[in-house]
């Protein structure tokens, strides 16, 4: 493939701290994006994704589709010549895990009223 037709890319992390940039051809899938991410993460980091699951990608206020190719999410590859384009990276643990670690407080919740009739 053409060195130009490839589209560079960087991932921008919770804390403004960025991944990459790397270069991918429009053919590439989110999927792929997001196992690069995960694969790349900083190990330094409190919070960080298991896989590619746990990551969304955020393109222009859109979450990207795994099934979609770069070439796909109409990317503004226009405005930009040779530029780089940041998606934004939000780990987002899958919801069965999050069921399972959340802690039950077994102790019976009281209802108090603090309220005053003057």
């Amino acid at each position: 493939m053409p060195e130009e037709d490839l589209v560079e890319l960087k991932f921008r992390l919770y804390d403004g701290s960025d991944i990459g940039p790397f270069r991918y051809s429009p053919a590439a899938t989110v999927t792929m994006l997001k196992e690069r991410v995960v694969t790349e993460w900083p190990k330094d980091k409190k919070i960080a994704p298991k896989s590619g699951n746990d990551v969304k990608l955020i393109s222009a206020g859109k979450i990207l589709e795994n099934n979609k190719t770069v070439g796909q999410c109409n990317m503004p590859f226009g405005e930009l010549p040779k530029g780089v384009i940041t998606m934004h990276a939000v780990v987002q643990p899958s919801l069965a895990k999050a069921k399972t670690e959340k802690k039950v407080d077994d102790a019976p919740k009281k209802n108090i009223c603090s309220c005053s009739i003057l």
